[in-house]
């Protein structure tokens, strides 16, 4: 996946492409995939990169959503079910079953949440993974050892899937170039271009040389988040806005507060969601929190009412209490939640997905989760066919395997998130023996991935390496900082840079890298 060939077929086209794109976030990213494998000719631009907002920074869950069980929004849990076990199928690299325990510190709270849990792996069917189970006092200590114990009465083990979202956005973005599919980062939509009132194409903008581009398609789709509106207005600029954003945030801290194999959910918190504590890549994520926030921001920021409210749930479910100093690293994404008339607050918003037509024929998507990711390209993807007169053809992502699918490594190994293109990066290290060095002691992250990240996966930015092809600016924002120099320097071999880029580019990193950490 090399952007600058990319480019070059972009310009040798002569005719319209079936489906343009705007967003390269999940939702985007699945329609590029799916418009792409049924054999449609497709680009997908992204202002950034992909992945940058909101489909970078989830709690990495693959769920059905248990607490729209307790809503009674059946169709939404099936839905989710179904599509966490095709992605476990698909993308065995980057999904895979997670023990969640519910502890209880009420005698009622067993039967209460068992029978629910029951009925979830119920809806699960034949696509479940492994069944719910009651465990006792001891068993949950077993799991859970750093667990608050003071009125512990036992609990309930389900399981969930887990995965690491923006490594899978590269790898959906590269399922779709696999099946002749076009994608573009750090490209911008500049505007819509329309003839007798319809939408025939878009405007782009090459945000490294600043070159435009007129991009003509027969079916353009607005799938940019919680950005959807701004959109929505080149297209019709008094278009009254759909989205009412919600800010959720995660602290990030070492495995010591919760060592073991197991995630901790906790159904009810003082604000009506549910928290979880999850392990991940070597640390545990502690979220969500439910923000109403009137603009919707690139890079949002963790508000301190959030932060504390996250550190209170912590030190009330384990033993040892975190101290800001103990935060490796926090957070903020948006939900594209979609307003609704009489919604007094976000938990009440639509978590389904939408998809609106306007007069000119623009295609805008938004709501949804990334479980539910696949589902809601064919949805759009069938709604392109129609509206862009360009023939129906089958979907065939139930069963599409996303590039890379294998799982030839084991979990411990840090390439394992690469599958079948972890061999590619072992080939760089016996090239250069000097690649395998880390980057910094505190990650995991090798100069061969470095390498690799701006040879096939499109890196163009130290952000774009250390934020979402690794997962290293969320792991640990100050290792992070101090690895950007050494990042800085592979990317300037591979890329070309000269001294002022690099330089440049460091900078921009450490004020970026600034705000995903606490002072201790």
């Amino acid at each position: 996946m090399n952007r600058d060939q990319l480019f070059s077929r972009l310009k040798a086209l002569s005719k319209p492409f079936d489906i343009a794109i705007i967003g390269g976030g999940a939702t985007g990213l699945g329609a590029a995939v799916d418009a792409a494998s049924r054999g449609h000719s497709v680009v997908l631009i992204e202002q950034s990169d992909f992945a940058k907002g909101t489909s970078s920074r989830s709690t990495k869950l693959v769920h059905g959503g248990v607490r729209y069980l307790k809503q009674g929004n059946i169709s939404l849990v099936l839905e989710a079910l179904r599509e966490r076990g095709l992605m476990c199928r698909n993308a065995p690299h980057l999904v895979h079953s997670l023990p969640f325990v519910i502890p209880n510190y009420h005698w009622w709270e067993g039967p209460f949440y068992g029978i629910g849990l029951k009925m979830y792996d119920a809806l699960a069917g034949q696509l479940g993974l492994e069944p719910s189970r009651y465990l006792n006092r001891d068993e949950i200590i077993a799991c859970l050892p750093t667990l608050e114990t003071e009125g512990l009465d036992g609990g309930i083990v389900y399981h969930d899937g887990q995965f690491d979202d923006a490594r899978l956005a590269i790898h959906l973005a590269r399922t779709a170039v696999d099946h002749g599919g076009i994608v573009l980062n750090h490209t911008r939509c500049a505007g819509l271009m329309k003839e007798k009132g319809h939408v025939i194409g878009l405007q782009a903008e090459c945000l490294e040389t600043g070159a435009q581009h007129e991009i003509r398609a027969r079916c353009v789709i607005n799938a940019t988040g919680v950005f959807v509106d701004e959109v929505r207005r080149m297209d019709e600029s008094q278009a009254a806005g759909i989205i009412s954003p919600s800010q959720g945030i995660h602290l990030v801290l070492p495995r010591e507060f919760m060592p073991g194999n197991s995630a901790i959910m906790i159904p009810k918190t003082d604000d009506g969601r549910v928290l979880f504590a999850v392990p991940w890549h070597g640390r545990v994520i502690i979220g969500t929190t439910d923000t109403p926030v009137d603009h919707a921001s690139l890079e949002p920021r963790p508000m301190p009412e959030e932060i504390e409210f996250l550190m209170t749930h912590a030190a009330r479910y384990l033993t040892r209490d975190p101290k800001p100093g103990d935060v490796l690293s926090m957070f903020a994404g948006l939900r594209p939640l979609v307003a609704t008339q009489g919604a007094g607050n976000t938990a009440s918003l639509s978590r389904d997905h939408t998809i609106l037509v306007s007069d000119s024929g623009l295609i805008t998507i938004t709501g949804g989760k990334w479980t539910t990711y696949r589902r809601m390209a064919e949805d759009v993807i069938d709604h392109a066919e129609m509206i862009g007169g360009i023939g129906t053809r089958r979907c065939i992502t139930q069963d599409l395997r996303i590039h890379g699918a294998c799982t030839m490594l084991p979990a411990t190994d840090s390439l394992a998130v690469y599958g079948s293109d972890a061999a590619e990066i072992y080939h760089l290290m016996e090239i250069n023996p000097e690649w395998t060095a880390k980057v910094h002691p505190k990650l995991d992250l090798t100069c061969a991935e470095v390498i690799y990240h701006a040879r096939c996966e499109m890196a163009r930015t130290v952000g774009d390496v250390l934020a979402r092809r690794s997962r290293s600016l969320l792991l640990d924002a100050q290792a992070s900082m101090s690895a950007a120099q050494k990042v800085a320097q592979l990317l300037a071999f591979e890329l070309g840079w000269d001294a002022s880029k690099t330089s440049h580019e460091v900078s921009r990193f450490q004020k970026l890298a600034a705000g995903y950490f606490l002072e201790g």
